[in-house]
């Protein structure tokens, strides 16, 4: 059995410490997270955790179960990459000098669907949305030029490729229910 990289999206209520309740169900079961986004969701006074991990399908199964007990959290589910739209941003520090030495700098960027963002007499910043293998390769494309100051990327952003999400649809049986 092979562990595979699951896209967790938990919806809870805006209340203070349930980001550390969810993160403990990691920790006690021994299971990295790989990125982290929190944010609104579309539903009022709902928020979005987006959460990665690399694990083997029994322990995801166990992990959104736990999360979903957790009081104040609303719906937990897992998705593999094929069922969600994925975007990150990656952000790269390139040395303006060597960026104006050598047009394959530029010629890579371009070729990457990348922006250069700002430009100063020390360094050059680019940025690139996209999926997480492309920022990582274009990393790797920019870091053989030797230019990269600094590098960093977003957590993941995801949605469903259904309609609505998922809750929505939780939430008004909730509510029809009482």
């Amino acid at each position: 059995m092979e562990k595979k990289l699951y896209t967790l999206l938990v919806y809870s209520e805006n209340i203070a410490g349930i980001l550390n309740q969810i993160t403990a169900v990691f920790t006690r079961r021994q299971v990295n997270i790989e990125s982290l986004n929190v944010s609104a969701s579309s539903i009022p006074g709902v928020h979005k955790y987006t959460i990665t991990a690399w694990c083997y399908d029994d322990q995801v199964v166990k992990i959104v179960q736990q999360i979903e007990k957790k009081i104040d959290v609303v719906k937990a589910n897992y998705f593999t990459d094929e069922e969600l739209f994925i975007r990150e941003t990656g952000l790269y520090k390139l040395s303006t000098d060597v960026v104006l030495q050598q047009p394959e700098v530029s010629r890579t960027i371009r070729r990457f669907d990348a922006g250069i963002t700002e430009v100063n007499p020390t360094y050059t910043i680019v940025m690139k949305s996209g999926k997480t293998d492309d920022i990582i390769a274009l990393y790797r494309a920019l870091d053989e030029f030797h230019c990269v100051l600094q590098y960093t990327r977003s957590g993941r952003i995801a949605v469903t490729r259904g309609k609505q999400e998922q809750v929505s649809e939780f939430l008004e049986q909730r509510e029809n229910s009482r």
